[in-house]
């Protein structure tokens, strides 16, 4: 089944965007809102009621860049922010096109799940496309940063899945774009060109997430502590792959709170200089 695009205040039209609509939304197995085919990347800004802190926080959702995980791995995540004082921003990026028919959709997605030719495949790095909507939501956030009452300076990037791969290309490739902090969440955990410059890194996974068993040993980790960079990793016991805010009773529940306390003692939420 399709849905009707939910309404989403606070939002604004990257300038990346095409001219045509082409979004599908849909419910997933993960949530209640899921969306493909995405042209126009938006940027939906979540504000704290009361002084915000300094630090703000581009969100960017997962789905194998071939669609995203709006509820689970965005707003809600955007929401716990706003809630503890932080500006936070959903960033719906441009997807891989995929069939318009949602019921050709899930028998492609089925066949590309268990391994059969499909006309669909998750890209082995982060599409250009998305790459570009993901500096062109930091260059923006900065640029407003008087507008939203933050610090241009302390503006993060993170993102679950596909979206920890893009928060990756945005530190590997995005010059003097990229972020002041960066957390990828259950990413792909490959080896990484940690440039010179490279912003602290928060990384959580799970021990049974198939990401990880893909590798030997932890390469993301090793490539920014070889670098000399910053870098804090949580490893939770299971929890598999996608979850997103950490369901209650589970070993990933409260993983934002430890994110949290690490952006303070990176000295994010304070008004101390950097």
């Amino acid at each position: 089944e399709t849905i009707a695009a939910p309404t989403q205040p606070n939002t604004i039209l990257l300038p990346t965007a095409d001219k045509l609509d082409h979004e599908v939304w849909h419910p997933s197995d993960m949530g209640r809102y899921a969306v493909r085919n995405v042209t126009r990347p938006t940027l939906t800004a979540f504000r704290p009621v009361g002084k915000p802190s300094p630090a703000s926080v581009i969100i960017a959702p997962g789905g194998a860049f071939l669609g995203l995980e709006m509820d689970k791995e965005g707003w809600e995540v955007a929401r716990w922010f706003a809630n503890h004082g932080v500006t936070a921003f959903v960033l719906k990026y441009r997807t891989l096109p995929t069939p318009p028919d949602q019921k050709v959709f899930v028998a492609e997605l089925d066949k590309m799940i268990s391994g059969q030719k499909s006309v669909m495949a998750p890209p082995e790095d982060t599409p250009a496309d998305a790459l570009a909507d993901g500096l062109a939501a930091l260059r923006h956030v900065r640029a407003n940063a008087a507008e939203y009452g933050i610090d241009p300076r302390r503006v993060g990037f993170m993102g679950f899945s596909a979206g920890g791969f893009l928060s990756r290309s945005v530190v590997e490739k995005g010059g003097t774009d990229r972020p002041d902090f960066v957390a990828p969440i259950y990413p792909n955990m490959s080896a990484m060109n940690v440039p010179a410059d490279a912003p602290p890194m928060f990384v959580a996974i799970a021990a049974d997430d198939f990401l990880l068993a893909r590798q030997k040993g932890l390469p993301l980790l090793e490539s920014y502590r070889a670098a000399g960079k910053s870098i804090e990793f949580h490893l939770f016991s299971a929890g598999g792959h996608g979850f997103g805010a950490g369901p209650a009773g589970t070993p990933a529940e409260g993983w934002l709170d430890l994110m949290y306390r690490w952006m303070r003692t990176q000295g994010l939420l304070g008004t101390e200089k950097k």
